[in-house]
């Protein structure tokens, strides 16, 4: 057989192979290995065993390699014939959502949303690039929005050029709500209101509010106070709309700093990291169009800020700890 011209020596025994993947419904309850061998009759049972052991089997949306794996009606049995089944991991990332156009995550605090001049890889869109990258190596990732890299909370990525297209050019449309949760040295006055300025960024990229509106850029943020335990309050936060740093610049006009935001006034970091995490996230999917709403709990820092105000000890402190971005 002729290669291709301008390949290199043995790059055809190299190419991409598609996974071979076979799909069975359970239809009573019975146990994994018993069910593979009655679904795949055609099949040496040692091969059988083989591909249980090489986590290629699937229930649902996880690998499973234990032979004795309780089935029930219903259950979906996938069995990838090329390769193992990948489970995505990593300590600053949780997946919570994928589909063919999109993935959203959790992104833990202190991980850039993508890269800059200085930082290219161990970002968040970095790490997700390699991972979808896995399934093809012409899978391509998309970044729609992002999350400040002391910002924990989720994120929604595109998966194809249409649905970043769609959810770019009309975000103010799709995405329905975007809660944050922060917590601040002090209460606002009033406990509940909104609060709006016009944005702008000077040479050393500090954000400052203005009153000049073509100076910057309207910024409206509505904010209600859910508890405070002196000296810190914790609020929920909404944006009408989505500035640089719109969230920090605005509590510390009001002069209630985030705790831990030593460039937007804040005095204590009793948690080891910026206490602003983004806890809900509701929009219109590009592409089914059908309404897709996900939250996460309330960080456990953010609890323990409310309740402990002296510093933990360094060896104490949740940088590592996965529990403060769940």
């Amino acid at each position: 057989m002729n290669r291709p011209r301008n390949t290199k020596p043995g790059a055809e025994r190299t190419a991409f192979m598609p996974d071979r993947i076979e799909t069975y419904r359970v239809g009573e309850e019975c146990r994994l290995l018993d069910f593979l061998f009655a679904s795949m009759p055609q099949r040496k049972r040692t091969n059988v065993k083989e591909l249980l052991k090489h986590r290629q089997v699937a229930v649902g949306a996880l690998p499973v390699t234990q032979f004795d794996h309780s089935l029930a009606p219903g259950d979906e049995v996938r069995v990838n014939l090329t390769r193992e089944f990948r489970v995505f991991y990593h300590r600053r990332i949780k997946l919570v959502y994928e589909d063919d156009d999109i993935i959203v995550i959790n992104k833990g605090y202190g991980l850039l949303s993508m890269g800059n001049d200085k930082v290219r890889e161990g970002t968040a869109y970095s790490i997700l690039r390699e991972y979808v990258k896995w399934g093809n190596p012409r899978n391509k990732i998309f970044i729609v929005h992002r999350l400040d890299r002391d910002t924990s909370g989720l994120m929604v990525f595109a998966k194809n050029e249409k649905a970043k297209e769609t959810l770019q050019h009309n975000w103010n449309n799709m995405v329905l709500e975007r809660r944050y949760l922060a917590v601040t040295e002090g209460t606002p006055e009033p406990a509940t209101g909104t609060y709006r300025s016009y944005l702008a960024e000077n040479s050393a990229y500090e954000v400052y509010s203005t009153d000049k509106p073509d100076e910057g850029k309207l910024a409206v943020t509505r904010y209600t106070t859910l508890k405070s335990s002196n000296p810190y309050a914790m609020l929920q936060v909404e944006l009408d709309t989505g500035r640089k740093n719109q969230i920090r610049v605005h509590m510390a006009d009001m002069h209630c700093s985030i705790s831990g935001d030593r460039r937007y006034g804040g005095h204590s970091n009793v948690i080891h990291r910026l206490a602003l995490h983004a806890q809900t996230l509701r929009f219109v999917h590009p592409v089914t169009r059908r309404e897709m709403s996900f939250s996460t709990p309330v960080p456990s820092s953010f609890e323990r800020l409310l309740s402990c105000h002296k510093p933990l000890p360094k060896d104490e402190a949740p940088a590592d700890r996965y529990d403060d971005f769940d």
